[in-house]
């Protein structure tokens, strides 16, 4: 007999990232790093910025990075609704690392406090953002 599964649904605004089907899937709340496997307790949840890891039946697993957005889980169905996702292969490195690079001297300079009150809403990130074409 074949092992229970989720059916996972990874979304946001641009694209459909993943359907299909998991054994276990892993992400951060605000609460925390937080497992789902078949049978879970409904829940709704915020999402953190982090990978999103769905572990595939039988071998691998499909990672997403998401920035925020909610998880909703119920009757062993999953969505993750993110308002930016990116797969792997999407990821821009340089502008990855460079903002990486950006955010470490800034915090080594002013420190956490003073960073996180000049933080800018979600809305004015999403525009400095580069869009993909859509399909």
């Amino acid at each position: 007999m074949d092992n229970p599964t989720l059916h996972v649904k990874v979304v946001s605004p641009e694209q459909i990232l993943y359907e299909g089907e998991g054994e276990m899937v892993v992400c951060r709340t605000d609460d925390g790093e937080i497992a789902f496997l078949p049978g879970h307790a409904p829940l709704l949840g915020a999402l953190g910025v982090s990978k999103v890891r769905v572990i595939l039946p039988g071998e691998g697993e499909y990672p997403t990075a998401v920035h925020g957005g909610f998880v909703a889980v119920s009757h062993d169905r999953m969505i993750i609704l993110s308002d930016v996702a990116e797969l792997p292969s999407q990821i821009d490195i340089a502008r990855a690392t460079a903002a990486r690079e950006r955010a470490q001297a800034a915090l080594a300079a002013e420190g956490f406090r003073a960073l996180r009150a000049r933080t800018i809403p979600l809305d004015e990130y999403r525009r400095a953002l580069p869009r993909r074409p859509g399909p």
